[in-house]
């Protein structure tokens, strides 16, 4: 099958000495891809991660001299993931999004795409969130959204957005978004597809933590085995995808 195959697209990667270095240089390259998307296309589409360094680089963007250099009104926010939980629950994508960025700096609104993962159907919420998408990018049938940016975390089990190991989610070609059960987090997740994801002008992985190490090797370097280690699904069709990682996490890489 195709998708087991692994993709010529090679990755770029960027080692940095720490995490507060790689947030740094994140922010630098969120700057840069918005202009080029408004350049190009009028409006920037990102979709967002959670997790501890996509926290810190929200909460950088809206200080200075960050904020002042992003033009906010046309920036759309989209999540590329979001827990089972309504936007009041502290592990909530949405809420650690809208505390450290979106209650800081002026975005309209109508620009924040939010999942709402408070739906007690966690499908429902998905299909939901899938027309949302599809009327945004007024997509046809069998067309996918091409967001501007991706971010994506790694887990340290190889999952990515909420793409985890086992689950049927990890070779969707059709859906734009899914909801898995994920037995070892005994709970539903909502999360965009493969198909989705891979069709990003670009893909940014932020990956931190001497814990993730093993892995982020066996990801880049090892058998590909996407069921093991989902992040090795993602490869942009027509693409970037770009590595960004702490020093901790990068020092049993080869490259």
């Amino acid at each position: 099958m195709q998708e087991l195959i692994r993709s010529q697209v090679k990755p770029e990667i960027q080692v940095f000495a720490n995490a507060e270095a790689l947030t740094q240089a994140a922010a630098a390259e969120f700057v840069q891809q918005a202009h080029q998307a408004i350049q190009a296309r009028g409006r920037f589409t990102i979709a967002l991660s959670g997790g501890s360094t996509p926290k810190s680089l929200y909460a950088l963007l809206a200080t200075q001299p960050w904020r002042n250099q992003i033009p906010w009104n046309q920036i759309h926010f989209f999540w590329g993931d979001e827990r089972h939980v309504p936007p009041s629950d502290p592990s909530n994508n949405f809420r650690m999004t809208q505390e450290q960025l979106l209650f800081q700096v002026p975005i309209p609104q109508e620009n924040v795409y939010r999942i709402k993962a408070e739906n007690p159907d966690a499908k429902a919420a998905a299909a939901e969130y899938e027309q949302d998408l599809r009327q945004f990018f007024q997509l046809q049938e069998h067309q996918f959204p091409r967001f501007d940016l991706v971010l994506l975390g790694m887990g340290a089990n190889g999952h990515t957005a909420s793409l985890f190991p086992g689950t049927d989610a990890v070779h969707e070609q059709t859906r734009l978004v899914v909801a898995p059960w994920v037995e070892e987090l005994n709970s539903y997740r909502i999360t965009l597809t493969p198909p989705v994801i891979n069709n990003a002008v670009e893909i940014l992985f932020f990956v931190t933590g001497a814990e993730k190490a093993t892995t982020l090797k066996a990801v880049l370097e090892g058998q590909y085995q996407p069921d093991r280690l989902p992040a090795q699904i993602i490869s942009p069709t027509q693409g970037r995808v770009m590595w960004m990682i702490d020093q901790a996490a990068a020092h049993l890489l080869e490259t």
